[in-house]
């Protein structure tokens, strides 16, 4: 699908995130991380929102102090906080609808519980803005939770609050864990003993162990998708790829696969303007329930 004849200024760097959209809908990708277009806020990423900002403040107590009565103030407070963002205020909900979405909130925060002994963590940075240099590409990712083993290796672990994937598509979800141990790599000089999501919806743990040569594959994959995004940037070609992932997508309709016009997409900026706009903060593509 070809915008225009000029070409689109490349992005200063990529995560996880962006390389997930970009091969998800290159055309998405586009809208979302290039011309930074704004998309309604949707109630399963508010909700994640909210545990992650709750979970950040729970794994800054001291161990002793992660109780359960501890998180349910934590959650407490963590809703105060976001109270006048705009992923939030943007809601239309009902009185039962967010008495709904605040008990499914805490539901899965407390399934921490049943993942681990929240006493045992022991963090060393908690949602950590990393970047790194990949040769001309530069990395960035935030870490939900980064922590040391009792032998002094790292742990990077990812809460997710959506569907646990099928067995299908357990290596796909972890590439957002593998980017972050490859940052890791690069900044700290070590490759982290063991990366893993913590899904608070089951609850179930994936985890694996990551090597320098995995690694060292993922750089090369990066590195290649980083080329293939600045070509369509040179070009101003950024294709379709209509799938199921359609459904949950405030661009489609935008899509000429969908009979929209791509050229009337900035109509959105003013269709969303006012509190209840984000802009570049939407949830991956990739991911739709989380």
């Amino acid at each position: 699908m070809t915008l225009g004849l000029d070409p689109v200024e490349p992005p200063a760097s990529l995560s996880p995130s962006s390389i997930s959209s970009f091969k998800e809908c290159p055309l998405a990708f586009r809208f979302s991380y290039l011309d930074r277009l704004p998309q309604p806020p949707a109630p399963h990423s508010s909700k994640g929102t909210l545990v992650h900002r709750a979970l950040e403040r729970f794994y800054d107590r001291p161990a002793d102090e992660r109780t359960a009565a501890a998180l349910d103030r934590d959650l407490d407070d963590a809703r105060a906080d976001l109270r006048d963002d705009p992923d939030f205020t943007g809601l239309d909900l009902t009185d039962a609808e967010w008495d709904a979405f605040h008990a499914d909130a805490r539901a899965l925060a407390h399934r921490t519980f049943a993942l681990e002994d929240p006493a045992t963590v022991v963090p060393v940075g908690l949602e950590l803005k990393l970047q790194a240099s990949l040769g001309d590409v530069t990395v960035r990712g935030v870490i939900d939770r980064l922590e040391r083993t009792p032998e002094g290796d790292l742990v990077v672990s990812d809460y997710k609050t959506g569907r646990v994937p099928g067995d299908r598509y357990v290596e796909k979800s972890l590439a957002g864990v593998q980017m972050y141990a490859l940052m890791c790599e690069r900044l700290f000089g070590t490759v982290p003993a063991r990366i893993q999501l913590l899904y608070l919806s089951r609850p179930t743990a994936i985890v694996a162990t990551p090597s320098a040569q995995q690694l060292t594959g993922v750089a090369r994959r990066t590195t290649a998708i980083w080329n293939t995004i600045a070509t369509a940037c040179e070009r101003n070609e950024f294709r379709t790829n209509p799938g199921r992932l359609c459904d949950f997508c405030a661009y489609r309709p935008y899509c000429p696969a969908h009979g929209g016009d791509p050229q009337r997409a900035d109509e959105l900026r003013d269709l969303l303007a006012g509190p209840a706009t984000r802009v570049g903060t939407a949830p991956p593509v990739s991911d739709p329930e989380d």
